[in-house]
């Protein structure tokens, strides 16, 4: 259950770092050139989410430390704009505690896959995701999830869009601490970069990099 637990993982990512162990890329840190279509500038998370609907094929190379093994992931990832007022994102707020006025664009993420780690694997599954932004800080807020990113329990996260479009998320549980960075080289292509780390923060056992292409409607 655990390793399939791990692969799962693997397969979607949304965990978010900030920095602590050195693995993440800063946004400085960059392996490509987006200077001639830079239009992350100031995002706030409706404009987040807002990209990041539609359909993207992504590759994942993971490191699974606690295992000593490599794996390659090639999965599809939908994203789906909710109403405010879906029944699951209202049940979602309500479990947390959370006034739906306070609420940003809600989403809905799901996910098929495959894995090299076992062929006959077949990898899927989805959550409800609720964005809720802060008062005080600005571009900074909670993220509901009805599903976990490392525990499959319903969590919330912390999240801050940084200066120049990155996403940062981190979520802590009983077990584990989930940490992850996701941004745009462009419209259609973004990357993601992800950390399991042990409850306390000291270790880590899973590290990622994603690269996320969105699936174009075919030309007619």
């Amino acid at each position: 259950m655990f390793v399939n637990r791990v692969k799962a993982q693997a397969l979607t990512g949304l965990v978010l770092d900030p920095i602590s162990s050195g693995l993440l890329f800063s946004a400085s840190d960059r392996c490509y050139s987006n200077e001639s279509k830079d239009t992350t500038m100031g995002m706030d998370i409706d404009t987040f989410v807002a990209r990041s609907l539609g359909k993207w094929r992504s590759q994942r190379s993971a490191h699974h430390l606690a295992f000593a093994h490599f794996e390659e992931i090639r999965s599809t990832i939908e994203i789906e704009g909710l109403d405010k007022h879906d029944p699951a994102v209202l049940a979602l707020c309500e479990s947390q505690g959370i006034d739906i006025a306070a609420i940003a664009t809600p989403f809905k993420m799901s996910w098929e896959g495959e894995t090299d780690w076992n062929e006959d694997d077949v990898l899927k599954g989805q959550t409800i995701l609720v964005p809720v932004p802060s008062l005080d800080i600005a571009n900074s807020g909670k993220l509901l999830r009805d599903q976990g990113y490392a525990e499959t329990i319903p969590a919330a996260g912390d999240y801050i869009l940084t200066p120049d479009g990155t996403f940062v998320l981190t979520t802590g549980y009983d077990r584990a601490a989930a940490e992850e960075k996701i941004w745009f080289a462009s419209d259609n292509l973004r990357f993601r970069v992800s950390l399991i780390k042990t409850s306390d923060g000291k270790g880590v056992t899973t590290a990622s990099l994603s690269s996320e292409v969105r699936v174009l409607p075919k030309a007619t």
